[in-house]
């Protein structure tokens, strides 16, 4: 078997790179969303001032049989490298899976970083027993944090998302409720990616040690225009203070090259300005506003760690639905 780093660039050895990725990613998952080529080759393709992104293959003879990838982060959390390993379901029990997570540890070390992380998603009922967990545990990493997946089923009443944006209003006199469409204005751009930066730091990431993301407005913009390459419209509804700050926001995203769903990503309210009910407030106007842009939509996902109870129970209240749990697992090494 020969593990190589790949020229993301080949579009025949990337086609063959997502293929194996599309299929492992769904594979016992039917249904559930995934990048489409188009958007997966934008990202690796790209130049990201934040992330350096590698991409792997073990070949047998010509064959591709399984993939990896590394995101190594460039001004934040440089300790850690964030990985996937996948091997095409055909040609699985192989051994093929162990020889790149191999790979991936001595590049790991390579590069100097100390932290590898890397996720599963399976079903409820395997929670202790899958065999991705017990891959996962044979190679020594450990069970560091479990989300939930969750899916909500669109049309929401228009009514009933009213209640909701009613019922908190009064709690959040002294705010402004506002929704940016892919564009945040400059005068906001500096709360705002506070909120962003620190949404690794608040939200719970069980034994997972991060500190503060390093976004800047320069880099901000290039990822903006990364996510309009890609064909994804972001919905960003935040509550700005009397100080004209952004305090709180979330994000609903819609990809072009999955119809029917929309992602739902980072919702935060800072410390200092919670028990306003802006949780609620930024996530109902969001969805209000989002759905009547676009009607054709069927489904949200959305993704929370099991133990962060404010933000499970509004998506709890606003219908989302348990689908299966994602599993991160940690290795340390020693430099």
């Amino acid at each position: 078997m020969d593990i190589r780093r790949i020229d993301v660039h080949d579009d025949a050895l990337f086609e063959a790179f997502f293929e194996i990725m599309r299929a492992a990613e769904l594979f016992e998952r039917p249904g559930m969303p995934m990048w489409s080529h188009h958007e997966a080759a934008v990202i690796f393709r790209a130049e990201d001032p934040d992330e350096e992104t590698r991409a792997y293959a073990a070949f047998e003879g010509e064959l591709m049989v399984g993939i990896a990838a590394m995101f190594l982060p460039l001004n934040d959390n440089t300790d850690k490298v964030y990985a996937e390993v996948d091997v095409a379901p055909d040609q699985r029990r192989r051994g093929i899976g162990s020889a790149l997570l191999r790979h991936i540890v001595s590049e790991t070390r390579a590069a100097g970083r100390s932290t590898l992380l890397t996720e599963a998603k399976y079903a409820f009922s395997r929670r202790e027993d899958h065999p991705y967990r017990r891959f996962a545990e044979k190679h020594g990493l450990t069970l560091a944090s479990v989300e939930i997946n969750r899916a909500l089923a669109l049309p929401v009443a228009d009514d009933l998302i009213q209640r909701w944006v009613d019922e908190a209003a009064p709690h959040h006199a002294g705010y402004r409720i506002e929704t940016f469409v892919d564009d945040i204005p400059e005068e906001l751009l500096e709360s705002y990616l506070y909120l962003l930066n620190q949404l690794a730091v608040d939200a719970p990431s069980g034994d997972i040690d991060y500190e503060p993301e390093g976004q800047t407005p320069e880099s901000f913009r290039i990822h903006q225009q990364t996510l309009k390459e890609q064909g994804r419209t972001v919905y960003a509804t935040l509550a700005i203070d009397e100080d004209g700050a952004a305090v709180a926001h979330t994000e609903l995203v819609i990809p072009s090259g999955d119809p029917g769903n929309v992602y739902q990503w980072g919702t935060l309210v800072r410390q200092d300005h919670r028990g306003h009910r802006l949780g609620l407030a930024v996530k109902a106007r969001n969805l209000q506003v989002m759905q009547a842009a676009h009607p054709d939509r069927r489904r949200i996902f959305t993704c929370n760690s099991e133990v962060n109870d404010a933000m499970v129970a509004i998506n709890e209240r606003m219908g989302f639905e348990p689908i299966d749990l994602l599993a991160e697992f940690q290795l340390k090494l020693d430099r």
